[in-house]
């Protein structure tokens, strides 16, 4: 069976389970327990497989973890939550929880110590704060899944099972990264899809976020570190490692999140393609006000879709002002639509080399008083590098067109934006827009090179565009193609002669014919 085939498979069985399993509780939030059954899953067979391989690198014939006992077992403690980050007893791992799930009258108290065990076990180590919380949405005993605990466990179980029979590989070195991250990817694509407007909070549309990652490394700078600062379920900076970091298992991942629900997704799907503890910070809190990673800056690559035209704090803080986040432009974004404060924030954690690539409700881009202010900072200190008009309907629960805004700190190429209009670059996927393979590459092209097409990309100079108020619309300055249809003027007028000499023949014949029957 081909990859492809495989993966259709995968996210037949995935449909079918959710579908299923879903009537107890809303689809959204039936997503805790099948995202946190495939992480429990996941781990598990991560633990497994890893000091499987250590012992047969030792020269142990046939050693399988999950048959040991747990007392043999704890003598691999602490050198498994210094390398993994967690630790899991042979008979707290979800394999041999499910063999006896169905008997298990007690099954909520076990998975319920079973968590509770496998978040402790990283309490005073460097990984406790990756680790802390990642199943607080697991509720084993929510009236949402029955209303008594029998009711709760057989439906449980039920999601135990399903996520056991699901066909992700024999091989999980060769095969179950790619098929848990894909899995993760599939199910969180469903339930967005499905959760009207909110679902866009949790995920941004796998092309868009490769796009990005793309952009950010256009210019071939050195990338260690990759930052966004309004991470949501983390699916931009999980692209940036497919598309640019799989070769670079060095590179650092970093990212906040002011939802706790969306925080844990962001951490687990860190686990789930199998990126280490070490490897990534993501932390928890409101960036514009708490940011977490000050002392970390600055990052060399920084991609984000963070929450359009949202309220903060601004001007009701007064130490806002004085924020060296802030201070450039003399003026804080507006209180109700801090798009331009995210913006700011982002610019500010940039490296000198170093890109972003954001995705900005589109008001951003021409909307007067302060965040015309703001727009005319940027692109006086020459930081605006490139803007994209993106296809409507390509984000969940966001049917306008939205755009990218791609920003330098000083490798600035020259003293001109590219504007490009992607707004036609899409093809339709049900009731959805997507970006095809082929339309991401014409826009990376004309990016990478910055090129003008006509009717597609243009280059303004900063002068101009500050002459025309500092607008960033790429409607301004793109010029629209006119597919109106030619009208030829002299082919008009000579049918327009040959009709009325039918018509006069036409009269003429009419009045013979009256003549005749008068006659008659």
């Amino acid at each position: 069976m081909s990859t492809i085939q495989q993966r259709e498979e995968l996210h037949r069985t995935i449909w079918s389970m959710a579908d299923e399993l879903r009537g107890a509780v809303g689809g959204w939030e039936f997503k805790a327990y099948v995202l946190g059954t495939l992480f429990y899953r996941f781990i598990s067979e991560n633990l497994t497989d890893y000091i499987n391989r250590l012992q047969a690198d030792a020269g142990v014939e046939g050693f399988d973890y999950a048959e040991m006992s747990d007392e043999e077992a704890e003598m691999a403690r602490e050198q498994m939550v210094q390398e993994k980050g967690f630790f899991i007893l042979p008979s707290q791992l979800f394999k041999n929880v499910c063999k006896v799930c169905e008997q298990d009258e007690n099954l909520n108290m076990t998975l319920s110590k079973i968590f509770h065990d496998i978040e402790g076990s990283a309490i005073g180590t460097e990984s406790e704060d990756d680790m802390k919380g990642l199943f607080s949405d697991f509720n084993v005993d929510s009236t949402q899944l029955g209303g008594d605990v029998r009711t709760r466990n057989r439906l449980i179980a039920k999601v135990l099972l399903k996520v056991r029979d699901m066909n992700l590989g024999d091989d999980f070195q060769e095969n179950k990264i790619d098929a848990f991250g894909d899995a993760y990817e599939f199910l969180m694509t469903m339930y967005a899809s499905n959760a009207g407007k909110s679902g866009g909070e949790f995920f941004t549309p796998q092309e868009v976020s490769e796009l990005l990652a793309r952009i950010t490394a256009a210019d071939g700078h050195e990338i260690r570190s990759v930052y966004d600062p309004a991470c949501g379920s983390g699916s931009l900076l999980l692209k940036f490692s497919k598309t640019i970091g799989k070769d670079n298992p060095a590179l650092k991942y970093y990212g906040q999140e002011i939802n706790p629900t969306t925080y844990n997704l962001c951490r687990i799907n860190m686990f789930l393609h199998d990126i280490n503890y070490d490897n990534f910070d993501i932390q928890l809190g409101d960036t514009l006000i708490d940011p977490k990673h000050r002392d970390l800056e600055p990052f060399d690559a920084i991609v984000s879709n963070p929450p359009y035209s949202t309220q903060w704090e601004g001007s009701k803080n007064p130490l806002l002002i004085n924020d060296d986040r802030y201070a450039g432009p003399g003026v804080l974004a507006p209180d109700k639509t801090a798009d331009l404060a995210f913006t700011l924030h982002m610019l500010a954690s940039l490296s000198e080399s170093g890109t972003a690539a954001i995705v900005e409700f589109p008001g951003v881009l021409y909307r007067g008083g302060k965040e015309q202010n703001i727009r005319k900072w940027l692109v006086e200190n020459n930081h605006v590098d490139t803007i994209i008009q993106l296809p409507a309907n390509l984000f969940f629960g966001v049917g306008i067109a939205t755009c990218i805004i791609v920003l330098r700190k000083s490798a600035r190429p020259d003293n001109r934006i590219l504007f490009i209009d992607a707004s036609k670059e899409f093809v339709k996927n049900g009731n959805k827009n997507r970006l095809a393979s082929a339309n991401q590459d014409h826009i990376f092209q004309v990016f990478a090179e910055r090129k003008e097409e006509p009717y597609f990309s243009c280059l303004v100079s900063i002068d101009d565009v500050l002459k025309n108020d500092a607008n960033l619309s790429v409607s301004s300055y793109v010029e629209q193609e006119d597919t109106r249809e030619v009208i030829d003027i002299d082919q008009v007028n000579t049918h327009l002669r040959e009709l009325i000499e039918e018509g006069n023949a036409l009269n003429v014949r009419i009045e013979e014919i009256i003549k005749e029957l008068g006659g008659e």
